[in-house]
């Protein structure tokens, strides 16, 4: 089935989101392309104060490198903006002159800063704080000038001053109201966080109506309404946020203070859908990051055609992102004839906690000070929790102890608000992967992935877990909500009823869904090849034989790979590349980081004619595959004797080709300690010294950079092979399908592994069942090549 064109208009955190929702429901069904108009890659708005701060680093809050675009084949376009929407034909055209149609559309624009107006606004110095490029300006300001004026006293104000602040400089906080956050605090809240942020060196002016800003072509000052003025050499304005609706508007799309979606986040044109600060839903405009992720979740379903609850709206929580200074606020604070408060103040500590209540539900509360609680808090709001039988004043007291107040959640219970992680998940992941971070956890379960408030409950999570007094046990997972059993569970019957295609395992094992979903369908064909090697999976790859591979591309061409086994070449290889190349008009050829040309760009209909010209073996490393492996030749680096390590990629590859495994596998040879190839960074890297070879393994060289473990130490050649082959049958029998090297290192453990490899006797069987897959795999491809 020819897939749908999808676009997606803006590259932030919503948008993208929705699309990740959209490759977990449906991978496959679409041809994805995304245009941002910064030139930055998908990053973490949220953290931007954190980086301000100091606390964390801009390449920290990239959610999603280039790697993870082109692994999920999405055309991403920065620094291009789509400047019209063509409803009737379903074109898009950007301001680089550029046209793409589409069958689904979703605009996800976002906001533009509020900028007052003023007299004065265009003057060197006057920036808003919203992007990564405002706090790139911000933190190369403080390095040449001293005092800065933030307008505004919200959440986004007050996180830029105390950013500046750390940076160095003077800074002042003008608010043109009489409290702090007065959207989320009451007034007593407010004063409590004034008086504590004035501690720390904030100075504050209320009650002011900015009037000009002052200075010629830089700006000197800020003057106000009545009067008075203040020097500055920086000017910040963090007086708000505006739906960014003009393409929209001009589009005939129904707006009002931004884009009108209904429950399924669909515009008034059919086709056309909107997510994130650009929506307005029920009246309602979001700014926070937990409803945009929750309206992308509803829109992903419904685009693949999935029956689902619309969008509801979302009960809003606020935390102050301010080091040492927590404050927490959520849902309803202020107080009327319907809705009545329970308050405490310690003065001693510092601390004041309110609860509102409508009647017998808890609707909202406000802490400053220790705001322990605002996770049992939040979830008893969520839930509307009727506490008419519970003695008001005990919800104050936090559930503490020697276990902490985690221990005393039920694992349903959120632990991350933005990206709806229970504890349960967080525990499961600790168990089963051995996370011992909060990092690790993040990247695991996305916990404290988004606005970073969870991470202390996640850290104090961990502490409980790895405590004696942990006890608690999570039952584990379903393979997917097609099916009531586990994976190992649906594993172990497949081998046991004798199992043999996907539609088989579905109707035997009683799937709830008999057409299975984006979840199971690849993982059942992965252990269907595994317990059955003659069986072939179905991927986007056009793959017959040894010398009849292409892979699918987004415009509907093909791309052949010549192999050349460990990066080596001939003279008559390359001239038989260009004769082919100038013969079919492939004029898109290019030399790759894994040594090898891809002629891109070939039509359907000339494949077969392009594989008889090249009459060679051709590379089909697509998916989860051993892919081919990365040598260094290095001559301006050192000159040691590169040929060992070049002829031991080329052994390796033509032993482990065309080989599946849970997840692609990636390997690096690396001649000498110089590591050209990256090779401690790889699922198995091989570096050379004098004494033999030292074998690494777990590495991952994506955004998040691992270092790969010691596996063995001075082993001859022969002893390599055989050692990474059997490493690699011994994954793909053990691992969980999609589970990386390092994730199953960390689960069976190194020491076991070293166990097996080294017993010469397991060895030799692991080697043996590997030939035995190759063989029948070859022997079913053969078969089908005829």
């Amino acid at each position: 089935m020819k897939k749908q064109k999808l676009v997606l208009i803006g590259n932030g955190m919503a948008g993208v989101r929705c699309i990740e929702e959209i490759l977990r429901v449906a991978p496959h069904s679409f041809e994805m392309t995304i245009f941002g108009t910064e030139p930055h890659l998908n990053y973490n708005r949220i953290q931007l104060s954190s980086v301000l701060q100091g606390c964390t680093t801009f390449n920290d809050i990239t959610i999603h490198d280039r790697n993870w675009y082109d692994e999920q084949n999405i055309n991403l376009f920065t620094g291009e903006t789509v400047i019209k929407i063509d409803p009737e034909k379903q074109v898009v055209k950007t301001n680089k002159n550029r046209d793409f149609s589409y069958d689904r559309l979703i605009i996800a624009t976002g906001s533009v800063p509020y900028l007052l107006p003023i007299t004065g606004t265009n003057k060197e110095g006057v920036i808003a704080f919203r992007t990564i490029d405002d706090c790139q300006k911000m933190i190369e300001a403080a390095k040449h000038y001293k005092k800065a004026v933030v307008i505004g006293g919200g959440v986004l104000g007050l996180e830029a001053a105390f950013g500046l602040l750390n940076l160095g400089m003077e800074v002042t906080v003008v608010h043109n109201g009489r409290n702090l956050m007065e959207r989320q605090l009451d007034e007593r809240a407010a004063k409590l966080l004034q008086t504590e942020l004035e501690k720390q060196g904030l100075r504050f002016l209320f009650d002011k109506e900015t009037k000009e800003i002052n200075g010629n072509s830089r700006v000197g000052g800020v003057s106000f309404k009545d009067g008075t003025e203040i020097p500055a050499d920086l000017v910040v304005m963090a007086v708000g946020v505006r739906p960014n609706i003009r393409l929209a508007k001009d589009s005939g799309i129904d707006t009002n203070r931004a884009i009108i979606v209904n429950d399924y986040l669909e515009t008034n044109i059919p086709n056309i859908y909107a997510v994130g600060e650009c929506v307005e839903h029920q009246g309602i405009v979001y700014g926070l990051v937990k409803p945009l992720f929750d309206q992308g979740k509803v829109l992903a379903k419904r685009i693949c055609g999935l029956e689902c609850k619309g969008y509801e709206g979302t009960i809003l929580s606020t935390q102050l992102k301010i080091s040492g200074v927590d404050v927490f606020s959520v849902g309803q604070f202020t107080c009327d004839e319907r809705f009545k408060s329970i308050e405490i103040h310690d003065e001693l500590d510092g601390v004041y906690k309110k609860l509102v209540f409508d009647e017998s539900k808890l609707v909202g509360a406000v802490l400053f000070g220790d705001t322990s609680d605002r996770t049992r808090l939040l979830d008893m709001i969520l839930k509307k929790q009727n506490v008419s039988d519970v003695e008001k004043v005990t919800l104050f007291q936090a559930l503490r102890g020697a276990e902490g107040s985690v221990a005393s959640m039920s694992p349903s219970e959120i632990i991350c608000n933005c990206n709806s992680v229970p504890k349960g998940e967080i525990i499961e992941a600790v168990l089963k992967t051995g996370c011992s971070t909060v990092e690790q956890v993040k990247k695991c379960t996305k916990a404290s992935a988004s606005c970073g408030g969870c991470k202390p409950l996640v850290s104090e999570l961990l502490t409980y877990i790895q405590s004696d007094e942990f006890d608690e046990v999570i039952e584990q997972k379903t393979l997917c909500f097609c099916t009531s059993l586990t994976e190992d569970d649906v594993v172990y019957e497949m081998q046991m009823k004798g199992l043999s295609s996907v539609q088989e395992v579905m109707d035997v094992l009683d799937w709830h869904n008999k057409t299975g979903c984006a979840t199971c369908l690849p993982a059942l064909a992965y252990y269907i090849g595994m317990i059955y090697p003659e069986y072939e999976s179905q991927q986007e790859t056009l793959f017959v034989s040894e010398k009849m591979s292409a892979i699918l591309q987004h415009d509907g061409s093909y791309t052949v790979i010549p192999q050349m086994y460990g990066g080596k070449t001939s003279a008559a290889q390359l001239r038989t590349i260009a004769e082919v190349a100038e013969k079919f008009g492939i004029s898109n050829v290019v030399v790759t980081s894994e040594q090898r040309i891809h002629l891109m760009g070939v039509k359907e209909e000339d494949l077969s004619d392009v594989w008889a010209a090249l009459n060679m073996t051709v590379s089909a490393t697509y998916g989860n595959m051993v892919q081919n492996v990365k040598t260094c030749i290095g001559e301006h680096v050192c000159r040691c004797d590169k040929q060992p390590s070049v002829q031991l990629a080329v052994n390796l590859e033509r032993r482990l080709e065309y080989l599946i495994t849970p997840y692609r596998l990636k390997m690096g040879i690396s001649a000498c300690m110089h590591n050209g190839a990256g090779s401690t960074t790889k699922d198995i890297g091989i570096i050379g010294t004098e004494l033999g070879w030292e074998i690494y393994a777990g590495g991952s060289s994506g955004r998040h950079i691992r270092a790969g473990e010691l596996l063995c130490l001075e082993a001859a050649t022969d002893d390599v092979i055989e050692i990474i082959c059997g490493f690699i049958q011994y994954y793909r029998e053990t691992a969980n399908y999609l589970e990386r090297t390092w994730q199953w290192i960390e689960r069976v453990g190194l020491v076991h592994i070293r166990e097996i490899l080294f017993d010469l006797e397991l060895r030799q069987q692991l080697l043996m069942r590997l030939e035995e897959d190759k063989f029948l795999k070859r022997t079913s491809l053969e078969k089908s090549s005829k």
